[in-house]
């Protein structure tokens, strides 16, 4: 949408780059009286700019010199009844060569929470969201010392961004008031839509809300441990079913202290004596005749059948502290099968 004007100096367009998809009229009155400005109505309130919170906004302001032969010097203007702060003048110089045409930017942005900041407001005020604004252009040519004033009136429109209006004809698009009508129900409804839209994030442990974890932690029957930390809980919950399938077992028990205790797991090292989380068993079949090797593989008297070693092996600056090692203890006596014994070792890994 274009306004111009011109005179004997220069013309003057006014370009908005955000075009409001529905002006309200009721700026028509404004557009014969306030600075001065006497525009057709009707053309004035299309030279209206959309300003959404926190994003930028941008009117092109295009002056041609309409003299073949003097240069003009300028000086533009712009006042309003909106906050000074919201506008910024861009330039690249103030002369305009003889039949050449300059372009200047009248940068707009407003507060990111315009219409969340409650401080905007005072007891018994509504919140203003149409705006007017006055393009003020003065022109002095060179040599002759000739001036030039023109003015240009044009629209600033804050609007929340919206989805609801697409959905109905045209026509009803068009109408301002419908559209900021819809966005009641919008801000309403649109929080449910977006969380059926996300609903597996939700019911994902690791990106599930803090809030979301003990419903979580119930579902898979898991009782929550609150000394650790919250991303291994997370962690815990997921693997729940996993600790659940291998309980009673070697793997699940190396599993279980891997995740309450953030050791590495160690998949990939054959040796057991070198992992960080190591479990040794001492298992036999007690004394077979026809079967056992005295001195060999059974001894008579003493020993302890159906007896593991728990050997943890922490990295110099992995520290296990009492509650890690009570929490060790409570994984140990809940995993193993309760017919079995066993012995703790916590010692740290050499840095060498």
């Amino acid at each position: 949408m274009t306004q111009s004007q011109s005179s004997q100096l220069f013309s003057l367009q006014l370009l908005p780059m955000q075009i409001p998809e529905a002006a309200p009229q009721v700026l028509a009155k404004y557009s014969t009286s306030w600075l001065g400005a006497s525009d057709d109505s009707n053309e004035s309130l299309r030279l209206g700019l959309s300003l959404y919170p926190g994003e930028p906004s941008e009117m092109v302001v295009q002056i041609k010199n309409l003299h073949r032969q003097f240069n003009l010097q300028l000086d533009l203007q712009v006042k309003g009844d909106f906050p000074q702060q919201w506008c910024r003048l861009g330039m690249e110089g103030s002369q305009v060569p003889a039949s050449q045409q300059m372009e200047a930017v009248l940068y707009f942005q407003i507060p990111q929470d315009f219409f969340e900041d409650p401080f905007a407001l005072r007891p018994g005020e509504t919140l203003k969201i149409n705006y007017v604004g006055h393009l003020s252009v003065n022109s002095t040519q060179q040599n002759t010392g000739r001036q030039q004033i023109e003015s240009i009136t044009f629209y600033l429109y804050v609007r929340p961004h919206s989805l609801y209006p697409r959905f109905l004809p045209g026509i009803y698009q068009e109408v301002d008031f419908v559209r900021r009508f819809l966005k009641i129900f919008e801000q309403s409804f649109e929080p449910y839509v977006h969380t059926l839209d996300n609903l597996w994030a939700y019911l994902d442990p690791l990106t599930a809300p803090t809030g979301m974890l003990p419903f979580l932690a119930h579902w898979v029957a898991w009782n929550q441990t609150p000394q650790i930390s919250l991303d291994r809980q997370r962690y815990l919950i997921k693997s729940a079913i996993e600790i659940y399938r291998w309980r009673g077992t070697r793997r699940g028990l190396r599993f279980y202290l891997h995740l309450a205790t953030g050791l590495p797991l160690d998949e990939d090292i054959p040796n057991e004596g070198d992992k960080h989380i190591a479990i040794y068993e001492s298992f036999s079949q007690g004394f077979v005749l026809g079967e056992t090797r005295l001195r060999e593989d059974s001894i008579l008297g003493g020993g302890r059948t159906y007896h593991f070693t728990v050997h943890l092996r922490p990295d110099h600056n992995h520290q296990i502290d009492q509650f890690i090692v009570m929490l060790v203890r409570q994984v140990i006596e809940q995993e193993k099968p309760a017919f079995c014994t066993y012995d703790l070792w916590i010692e740290s890994r050499s840095t060498q």
